[in-house]
């Protein structure tokens, strides 16, 4: 399995990113998928799931309105729309999937939102 996230940048409050993560090593449209994000001196917490065909979505309580996540499954890839960006969503955010009963992570993509 092998999760390569991509996408982010150092962006002002207000401002949209679209994250990517191009998933491989598995079948990934038989898979539900998730982002999570790690604050600095944090621990890492869900931020959004999509279920294998993309008819369940669910993002947490604090970015709802704000996050999308969507996936391709042709393209292998998942996303994270982000809109309208505050300060407390700087962390490196990671996609996720549960493969043969593991966890498995990218190694994470930067988003920094700063005044």
């Amino acid at each position: 399995v092998q999760l390569v996230e991509s996408g982010g940048g150092l962006v002002q409050p207000g401002a949209s990113l679209r994250l990517s993560c191009a998933a491989s090593g598995f079948r990934f449209s038989e898979y539900a998928m998730r982002w999570y994000r790690q604050a600095p001196g944090k621990d890492r917490v869900w931020v959004a799931s999509i279920n294998e065909d993309s008819t369940l979505t669910n993002v947490a309580p604090d970015v709802v309105g704000r996050f999308t996540i969507s996936r391709e499954n042709p393209k292998n890839r998942l996303y994270l729309q982000m809109n309208n960006l505050r300060p407390e969503d700087t962390a490196a955010y990671y996609c996720s999937v549960t493969y043969d009963d593991n966890y498995c992570w990218g190694q994470g993509t930067q988003v920094t939102v700063f005044s």
